[in-house]
């Protein structure tokens, strides 16, 4: 296994690590009060009224939320898929083909949920537009920080797994 296989092999371990951490943490949206405050999440919706306990469920999700759900999902799947061809090119290279184009899949899902989540702010219990947040409501840490990492170290490890193929390009 080449230096720039190990490399990319690193950036997809932690882009997966970072997509199942926004997946698992519930903070996507919130109103970030300190009395009473709102955290929503693709599968917990959490509320803290007045001090006392927070209280979680299971919510509602709009459709628009589902599918980025159904997305995020399958680019944790690619994700976790391109890590086993990159290990597995350790034994035979040609498992690098197979990597490449499950993270060329990875990151087409993961870029649609960065564009399916934002239509789900018309929801009635948010009260914004598309793509346009309402002043009370805040990005939380799983969507601006966790997702981010994970699209860029993903869209990284991609651009150094295509490396050697644009060399190869070059020297024909």
């Amino acid at each position: 296994m080449d230096k720039l296989a190990i490399i990319s092999g690193i950036l997809f371990i932690t882009s997966e690590v970072f997509a199942v951490a926004s997946l698992v943490h519930h903070d996507w949206l919130n109103t970030g009060g300190d009395v009473g405050s709102v955290v929503l999440g693709l599968t917990k919706q959490c509320q803290t009224i007045y001090g006392r306990a927070r209280t979680c469920f299971t919510p509602t999700l709009p459709a628009e939320w589902v599918a980025t759900l159904i997305f995020l999902v399958a680019g944790i799947i690619s994700l976790a898929s391109t890590c086993c061809f990159v290990i597995s090119s350790h034994w035979r290279r040609s498992m690098l083909i197979y990597a490449r184009w499950a993270a060329f899949v990875a990151i087409g899902c993961l870029c649609h949920v960065g564009l399916l989540f934002p239509i789900g702010f018309r929801q009635i219990s948010i009260g914004g537009e598309a793509f346009k947040l309402p002043d009370l409501w805040k990005l939380g840490d799983s969507y601006k920080l966790l997702w981010v990492f994970a699209v860029i170290l993903s869209c990284s490890g991609w651009c150094i797994l295509m490396m050697p193929m644009r060399i190869w390009m070059l020297n024909r």
